[in-house]
């Protein structure tokens, strides 16, 4: 069987306007999507550089296709079972910048780029002191940026329209003011001169984003029918939901230079990304946080089977239309219609996604994802939000067990063995106190500041409420605990 390349894929040649740190799945099946989308529909007309930015893995398999490779992006939309296979035809070059760095830099003496995205994992935007100009390239990502945009300054003379607008897609709240405060400590440490700051500060855009899409990357296990589905090998091949949503922060409007919402494409470009940041978090993230341990001692082990189930969907529904959504600051329609996609995203037959993976550090999460849609319930409503108040019980049953071993606090299902994953002090709170009778242990949980960054115990009735949900779980199971709540 062929291997795919420009033959089959029948690429067309476009200047390069997008340079990108990072090959990894989610770009390739996010940015490079988007803009392949773009290009085909005549609104963008330009291509992708990839960088790789670190040592670590090959490039071999983008130089054997030709920087081509297929997504497969599946799950359902309206209630139907979808599937869209495209090759992305927006790659032009992969480099690698330890070992083609005069190649990787020589894209910044390139005339039509533009832009800069990139996915460098959480860690990557940091600055680090000992970091060096002379390097080639420098060891940190900002350091590699800023050494970068001073090559591309220094050969345009300073030239204005010369700037570069930068969109990192990195996990972090307000990735670009981050990335941007990390090249200006840069700036400073190397000397690079006042022009040059100014330059940066005023011909160059720094974006924050929220990007959202489960790319679930190379199916090991289905590669080889794929293969034969679409008659060629693909040793690139990257898979994911069809959801997607990108919220493009700017002070400048770079709508007209990156149209890619005039292509039809799930993105928002806006003055202030916070709304659809809290939407997500507290809806999305929230709804996984709030059923997660639930759904696992109800005896599931992935989200999609647990979402199979009538008892688990109502509890799931009715957390987030009869609690979260009422207090979110965005439209209701709006939010209602992004809950409907969460709960689609949740029914994928596509992606195993492992309620155990999930559970990871839920103590810190319920705080981060639930604790303000609790609170501000309590404060709309005067009374306590049901579902929420149960998943505190939840927690306190899903973190029950004596025995930390290899990291791990191990706690029971029907009888078998699991692993709860949590910082260590947590670990050691929970097999201190998880014994004890259900309301001294649901005191002691929520009147644990560090947990909630307040005492809980203040919530009138909060107490007596776990309790009580606590005992019903401990005493008739799970599954009919929460069959009991939602009626």
């Amino acid at each position: 069987m062929q291997v795919l390349n420009k033959s089959i894929s029948k690429a067309v040649e476009r200047p390069v306007k997008v340079i990108q740190f990072g090959e990894g799945n989610f770009l390739r099946g996010f940015v490079d999507y988007m803009i392949d989308v773009a290009n085909e529909k005549g609104i963008f007309n330009g291509n992708i550089a990839i960088v790789k930015p670190i040592s670590f893995g090959s490039l071999d398999s983008f130089h054997e296709q030709e920087c081509q490779y297929t997504l497969a992006l599946r799950g359902k939309e309206n209630g139907e079972t979808k599937e869209e296979i495209r090759i992305i035809t927006s790659v032009s070059d992969a480099v690698e910048c330890d070992t083609e760095y005069a190649a990787y830099m020589d894209y910044a003496h390139l005339d039509s780029l533009r832009f800069v995205v990139s996915n460098t994992t959480e860690a990557g935007i940091v600055f680090d002191e000992t970091d060096k100009f002379e390097l080639d390239p420098p060891k940190t990502f900002p350091g590699k940026l800023t050494k970068f945009l001073f090559e591309r300054y220094t050969f345009y003379k300073g030239a204005a329209d010369k700037g570069m607008i930068i969109i990192p897609c990195e996990l972090i709240e307000n990735n670009g003011i981050n990335l941007k405060k990390c090249v200006m400590q840069f700036i400073s440490l190397w000397n690079l001169g006042d022009a040059f700051t100014s330059w940066v500060e005023d011909s160059c855009t720094f974006c924050s984003t929220l990007v959202d899409r489960i790319v679930t990357g190379y199916p090991r296990e289905e590669a080889e029918a794929i293969w034969e589905k679409i008659g060629y090998r693909d040793n690139l091949l990257d898979t994911g939901e069809l959801f997607a949503f990108w919220v493009i922060e700017s002070d400048r409007d770079i709508s007209e230079e990156l149209p890619l919402d005039k292509a039809g494409l799930p993105v928002l470009f806006v003055k202030d990304q916070r709304p659809y940041r809290e939407r997500k978090v507290r809806i999305l993230n929230g709804a996984h946080t709030s059923f997660d341990a639930m759904a696992y001692l109800a005896g599931f082990d992935y989200v999609g089977d647990a979402m199979n189930d009538a008892t688990v969907k109502k509890f799931v529904m009715g957390t987030l239309w009869d609690e979260i959504i009422p207090t979110l600051s965005l439209p209701r329609e709006e939010c209602e219609t992004f809950a409907s996609a969460v709960i689609e995203r949740f029914e994928n037959p596509f992606i195993k996604h492992a309620l155990l993976s999930i559970s990871l550090n839920t103590i810190s999460k319920w705080k981060s994802r639930c604790l303000t849609s609790f609170k501000q319930y309590v404060e709309k409503t005067g009374s306590l939000p049901k579902n929420l108040t149960f998943s505190l019980a939840a927690i306190l049953a899903f973190y029950t067990g004596n025995e930390i071993k290899d990291g791990a606090l191990l706690a029971r299902r029907d009888g078998e063995s699991y692993k709860v994953l949590d910082d260590f002090a947590v670990l050691e709170f929970f097999a201190a106190h998880s014994g004890r009778e259900a309301k001294a242990y649901a005191e002691a949980y929520l009147g644990n500041s560090a947990y909630f960054g307040e005492d809980m115990t203040k919530y009138e009735g909060l107490v007596d409420q776990v309790t009580e949900y606590l005992i019903q779980i401990r005493n008739e199971g799970m599954k009919t605990a929460v069959s009991k709540l939602v009626g």
